[in-house]
């Protein structure tokens, strides 16, 4: 998926872990099958994951997660817990991590119970995590892929991957909708924590319900609209109300989320053509789900 992508396969994570955490020699190795694109994900035994880069631009967050996340809890939902980092070696060229295990499944439709209960949940989710304090959090920067920078800054990428993309979307249409987002207020509260990338590769489910929300690569602080962006990459038009009403967001911050949905699918959809077309897949029902969704 990257020019720069590194394969890792069972048995380089085998020699990893017998060199640098030998007490977890004797756990069996899986491959976790994934569209995701950051990390190629390894269950150790029951109750361990390990997560290597695929490539050098997915190394950033690392530090970051390994520092913050122990300090964002309690949080409504299971979140991952880091317990270990690797350094680079048997070929492998950057520094990789160990986490426990989160059961759960994917979140999709299917496998949702009542959507309008998880369109509470993730609103509950984000807003406890807008309530931990912010201090020396990041902003916004390489490491979380600029998220809760202004919408002004991604103008020009965004509009490049709208040129890109003429005749897989109305490109008028996109075009309007971005334009309108961009009219929205800038962010000039107070900075929040934002989780950055809450879609449904990102949410687990356990018997109907969500349970937990895993990989906070794109954490850092600023602008809350950034996880609004859940509201039209996961929810449905008639759940999606509840999520806003939960929250109490008011009009410029909606409008700058549904900016934010609709930025992120733009970018990675021409990205991601031909080479993730789970993802791309996704992207395409986000944007058609904004261009669906009156400007309120």
């Amino acid at each position: 998926m990257h020019a720069d992508e590194v394969d890792a396969d069972v048995a380089l994570v085998r020699r990893l872990i017998a060199t640098q955490f030998p007490h977890w020699s004797d756990l069996p190795v899986e491959r976790v099958p994934s569209a995701g694109t950051d990390n190629a994900i390894f269950r150790l035994g029951d109750g361990l994951v390990a997560r290597l880069p695929r490539a050098r631009s997915r190394t950033a967050p690392l530090d970051k997660e390994s520092t913050w996340l122990p300090r964002l809890g309690p949080l409504p939902l299971a979140v991952p817990v880091p317990l270990a980092k690797g350094m680079p070696a048997e070929g492998y060229p950057w520094e990789w991590s160990v986490y426990e295990w989160l059961e759960g499944e994917e979140a999709t439709v299917e496998r949702i119970t009542d959507l309008g209960r998880t369109a509470i949940a993730l609103a509950e989710f984000v807003s406890a995590l807008q309530r931990v304090d912010p201090t020396g959090g990041p902003p916004p920067g390489a490491h979380n892929f600029f998220r809760v920078e202004p919408l002004v800054a991604r103008d020009a990428e965004t509009r490049a991957a709208i040129a890109s993309l003429h005749g897989h979307v109305d490109v008028e249409a996109v075009t309007a909708a971005w334009e309108a987002a961009l009219d929205a207020p800038a962010w000039s509260g107070r900075p929040v924590w934002i989780h950055g990338d809450l879609a449904a590769g990102n949410l687990l489910v356990t018997e109907g319900r969500l349970v937990a929300v895993i990989d906070f690569g794109c954490l850092g602080v600023g602008d809350p609209a950034c996880d609004l962006m859940v509201a039209w990459t996961f929810l449905s038009a008639d759940t999606r109300d509840a999520f806003r009403s939960a929250l109490s967001v008011d009009g410029t911050t909606w409008a700058r989320g549904r900016g934010w949905a609709l930025s992120t699918a733009l970018i990675a959809a021409p990205y991601y053509l031909s080479t993730n077309p789970v993802l791309v897949a996704a992207a395409r029902r986000t944007i058609a789900e904004v261009l669906a969704d009156p400007t309120r």
